[in-house]
């Protein structure tokens, strides 16, 4: 399973969380206690962080998603048929998903997965995941990192870039 798809418990025991301060903006509430977190995720050495809250709790949850977006930018796995998440996200070829789910990175990730084995060629790795090319173009597009790092795979191959 990749780690981003791994449930809060399981992905955070894979990490090391710490608490700092940062500064910027936020006047003088800013710099007293240490609410900002960052979390790395040790297997990965990836890492994200979060300190726009007041809250060390809401900060925690918000390096978490990005932890989890990071993870489905940076880690490949090797994709065998589509998980139980992607087959519950498909309706009739659609992907039935939009930027505000919380599992979008786990999504994100299985795609990418599949782009990485198909070498960027979408169509072949929308077939293999059951849904149609535009929904899995959609899909990268909520997260434009992952449309520019499948555009690399295929600029590098000589293919022409996917369009949101």
């Amino acid at each position: 399973m990749h780690p981003a798809a791994l449930e809060d418990d399981a992905l955070l025991a894979q990490c090391e969380l710490s608490k700092t301060r940062r500064s910027g903006p936020g006047g003088q509430h800013r710099n007293k206690v240490e609410t900002a977190v960052v979390i790395h995720h040790l297997p990965s050495g990836i890492h994200a962080e979060a300190c726009e809250r007041r809250s060390a709790s809401e900060n925690r949850r918000v390096a978490l998603g990005r932890l989890r977006m990071a993870l489905a930018l940076g880690v490949r796995s090797p994709h065998r048929e589509p998980s139980a998440l992607w087959r519950s996200r498909v309706d009739d070829g659609r992907l039935v998903v939009n930027k505000r789910h919380a599992d979008v990175p786990a999504l994100v990730a299985e795609a990418l997965d599949v782009l990485a084995e198909e070498h960027g060629e979408a169509p072949t790795a929308a077939a293999r995941l059951g849904i149609r090319t535009s929904p899995l173009v959609r899909l990268l597009a909520i997260e434009p990192k992952a449309l520019a790092l499948v555009n690399r795979w295929r600029e590098a191959r000589g293919r022409p870039p996917l369009k949101a």
